[in-house]
């Protein structure tokens, strides 16, 4: 397994108000699909000067507080979920992945506490 991508993400019911303060700190927007799998969420990835990366999303459910989770893209999703799972990890959808046309992912929960967003880009 190969991790492709390593970067903090930030899962809020006010992703404007959370983009406009990085945007003040120099970020970009990069990237802002709507929809992610079954789950209407509002996704933004967001890219400094310094090659930093940052994403954001808004799912339609409502959160108690931000999350803040760390995004793994990997190569191998397979592979990269049966490592965690093996390691106490557990799936925050149950048995269920988000199945998109470009990626597969989970967020997956550590014995701790913490959050690794699991997920595996699918080129053609």
């Amino acid at each position: 397994m190969k991790i492709t991508t390593f970067n903090p993400q930030i899962i809020t019911n006010d992703a404007e108000t959370v983009e406009k303060l990085f945007e003040e700190l120099g970020f970009e927007k990069k990237h802002n699909p709507k929809g992610v799998g079954e789950y209407d969420v509002n996704a933004i990835r967001m890219k400094d000067a310094n090659g930093f990366h940052l994403d954001i999303s808004q799912p339609e459910m409502q959160l108690p507080r931000d999350l803040v989770v760390i995004r793994m893209n990997v190569d191998n999703f397979d592979e990269a979920y049966e490592f965690l799972t093996a390691r106490g990890f557990k799936n925050f959808y149950g048995d269920k992945t988000v199945d998109r046309k470009s990626s597969q992912s989970a967020i997956m929960i550590s014995p701790s506490g913490f959050a690794i967003n699991l997920i595996q880009h699918i080129k053609d």
